[in-house]
């Protein structure tokens, strides 16, 4: 089975896990996102914080969110600072898969263990759109 992304994702979660080691678990969210933008900025990723993805419901925009993190422009970074993931957290990554052209996630939890999820959603219906 080939994984879209893989040697990239696993890029990405060595530096979270150094983060993680860094700082522990107890901080806000924005905490983790600066520093784990740092770390992969130092480590020669693009990465864009904050970035606004506008979704749309039949041509027509119903609203918008903004990524954590996007890295290489391939991998959207949702991070948590919570006691464990939850299911709600993994639908809201996949959602935000669907409203874009990236195929692939990462939920990262700094939480009391740190955790992450990877999930892929499949792109080939935007060609339509």
């Amino acid at each position: 089975m080939n994984l879209i992304h893989k040697d990239l994702t696993n890029k990405i979660i060595k530096p979270f896990y150094d983060v993680y080691n860094e700082l522990g678990h107890g901080f806000l969210e924005k905490v983790y996102q600066n520093a784990l933008f740092i770390e992969l900025k130092n480590r020669g990723f693009y990465v864009e914080a904050q970035k606004q993805i506008k979704v749309y419901y039949k041509n027509h925009q119903v609203g918008e969110y903004y990524a954590d993190l996007i890295i290489d422009e391939v991998v959207v970074l949702e991070l948590k600072a919570t006691e464990v993931i939850i299911k709600e957290f993994e639908f809201q990554l996949i959602n935000y898969l669907k409203a874009t052209e990236i195929e692939v996630g990462l939920l990262l939890n700094f939480g009391v263990q740190p955790e992450f999820k990877r999930k892929v959603f499949s792109n080939k219906h935007h060609a339509s759109l």
